[in-house]
């Protein structure tokens, strides 16, 4: 058998379900995503623009080195040639005086020949491939093949030049030992046979071994085939501009763009102290998100959800109620507190009333507990009647409070009765500004009203202020099954939530769960601000003092505005429309 009625808990961290859900918050910044791909645009219009009337040409130079024997296959050319030294040089200043020259550039536009030429080397290869970019598809090709020739005369007059050097330095050795070895000639010849002439002939020959060798190295040196390199593909004018084209550089900047925007908005959704997702709702609270309130499309929003105004709306509330009527720690006594965690507690006061609403469709006696004493206005904004269960307004003498006007602290007995349409009636006990809140909500008389919901089928339902504001929620914890948290995730941190399962925990309470709402029309997106009235003075109050408030107006569906006034009349349930907190 399944178990069905437990506690609630956090869905456990799933990998896959974390990745999508922070891919679908990702796409919240869409400002920044767009802002991203604007940018990414404009600059694939400027590279579309600036690359239109850019040519390339390329030349490519095979390089060899000096040799006597280009088919000796023991010869390695990278051996004798620094092909990264050969690079630098194509690029140096010398070769591109030699093409000025050449091109008849004057000295003011040495800079723009230079600038233009750019110098690579194919891995693995001895090539060197110019590559000139010029606004002129004929200049590119001219300025490239001049930079190639320029590069392998230079080479050649490098080469020459090492070689005519090498051959003096062997000729200045050889012909000092060559004029000695001629002086010796002459005396060997004058000289008589004996043991004189042997040994300056033996000298002679060493002479003329050494003065061979010098002769050997230079006559090699003169046979060395100087050629520097050849050109294997000279530069040609290109067919078209070698720029991606306005089309395509406009896609480059709309993918790198796109990936600017995910960048800027992931890192906006690390440092984002809101919460990101119901999961993170779920961890910082440790209980789970039992609904999601759809944006109400009625422009303000009935308290009490009407089938006919928003369907939507009214199934959200159900499904809320029917999360909590199977989680074990509500089921047994059905005592319900629901708070938001700063700012309006509007949203909070229409899941109060509609959870009562709810839990008294499926036939339970149900007990609605206005305890904002600061701020109380559930009974001007719902359609109430006089009446109501005695049982749940005894004072503790046993008689009934002196109703609307009486001078005891609230609770002072008075009930109402509120109308719900369809889903049947429920009891109201409505808010009253208190001269002390703290000592009225720990009084007896309302410990007695929340224990009502220790009578058989039946449900309390309390409504706080917001619990990060005043501390009346917390006065509140011990005396119920459990709290509802009400928040938008926008509006609130992710700190904050904590706190309030810090606080509540502390104080000896549960949280149940939450329920997360969009904000409200006209609500700036962001944290919220703690905007509380200045509670107002009792009625009777003596002329020049503070006024008592003034009931709040609600819509109705007749031709004409119908004020309420003590709170006697009833109206259908899809027409009341509530006011702001």
């Amino acid at each position: 058998m399944i178990e069905t009625n437990r506690p609630a808990a956090a869905p456990a961290d799933d990998e896959p379900d974390l990745l999508r859900d922070q891919f679908r918050q990702l796409l919240r910044y869409r400002r920044l995503i767009g802002a991203g791909i604007g940018i990414g645009l404009l600059g694939g219009v400027y590279l579309g623009i600036s690359t239109a009337d850019t040519y390339v040409a390329t030349a490519d130079v095979v390089l060899r080195a000096p040799t006597d024997d280009p088919f000796n296959p023991s010869l390695a050319p990278d051996k004798a040639i620094n092909i990264g030294s050969e690079r630098q040089v194509a690029l140096s200043s010398s070769i591109a005086n030699e093409a000025a020259k050449k091109l008849g550039v004057s000295a003011s536009g040495f800079a723009a020949l230079r600038s233009g030429l750019q110098v690579t080397n194919p891995p693995q290869t001895m090539v060197l491939r110019f590559t000139y970019t010029a606004s002129s598809a004929k200049e590119a090709a001219k300025r490239a093949n001049a930079m190639t020739e320029a590069y392998l005369l230079k080479r050649q007059e490098s080469l020459d030049a090492t070689r005519d050097k090498m051959v003096k330095g062997y000729k200045e050795q050889r012909d000092p030992i060559a004029k000695q070895l001629d002086e010796l000639s002459k005396e060997i010849a004058r000289m008589p046979a004996g043991a004189g002439r042997d040994a300056a002939s033996s000298a002679k020959t060493d002479l003329q071994s050494e003065v061979g060798g010098y002769n050997t190295k230079i006559t090699k040196l003169e046979a060395l085939d100087m050629t520097p390199g050849r050109v294997t593909s000279a530069a040609t004018a290109p067919p078209g501009a070698d720029g991606p084209g306005i089309l395509m550089s406009l896609a480059l900047g709309a993918a790198v763009g796109l990936a600017l925007g995910l960048l800027a908005a992931w890192v906006r959704l690390v440092f984002d102290p809101a919460p990101r997702s119901e999961g993170d709702v779920a961890r910082a609270l440790r209980a789970p998100v039992l609904g999601y309130l759809p944006r109400d499309r009625t422009g303000g929003g009935p308290l009490l959800a009407a089938g006919e105004a928003d369907p939507r709306l009214a199934e959200e509330y159900r499904s809320v109620a029917f999360r909590l009527a199977y989680d074990s720690r509500f089921a047994d006594r059905r005592r319900l507190l629901v708070v938001a965690p700063r700012g309006s507690s509007e949203t909070a006061a229409a899941v109060a009333v509609n959870l009562a609403a709810s839990f008294a469709e499926t036939g339970k006696d149900v007990l609605l507990i206005e305890a904002d004493l600061r701020t109380p206005v559930l009974a001007s904004q719902l359609p109430t009647d006089a009446g109501g269960r005695p049982r749940w307004s005894q004072t503790p003498g046993g008689q009934k409070g002196g109703g609307r006007h009486s001078d005891s602290e609230w609770p002072d007995g008075r009930q109402l009765v509120v109308d719900a349409g369809e889903s049947g009636s429920f009891d109201l006990i409505p808010g009253e500004r208190a001269r002390n809140v703290p000592r009225a909500l720990t009084s007896p008389r309302a410990t007695r009203l929340i224990s009502e919901a220790d009578s058989p089928n039946a449900t309390v339902v309390v409504l706080a202020p917001p619990v990060l504001s005043y501390a009346d929620a917390l006065a509140l914890v011990d005396r119920v099954d459990g709290v509802l948290v009400v928040c938008n995730p926008r509006g609130v941190h992710r700190t904050d939530l904590s706190r309030i399962r810090e606080l509540i925990s502390g104080a000896g309470g549960t949280v149940l769960g939450a329920v997360l709402h969009a904000p409200l029309p006209g609500e700036k997106r962001g944290r919220g601000k703690d905007k509380t009235p200045a509670p107002a003075p009792a009625a009777g109050s003596p002329a020049g003092g503070p006024k008592p408030p003034q009931p709040i107006p609600y819509e109705v569906a007749e031709p004409e505005q119908h004020i309420p006034g003590d709170g006697t009349d009833t109206v259908a349930l899809r027409t009341v429309r509530m006011g702001r907190r």
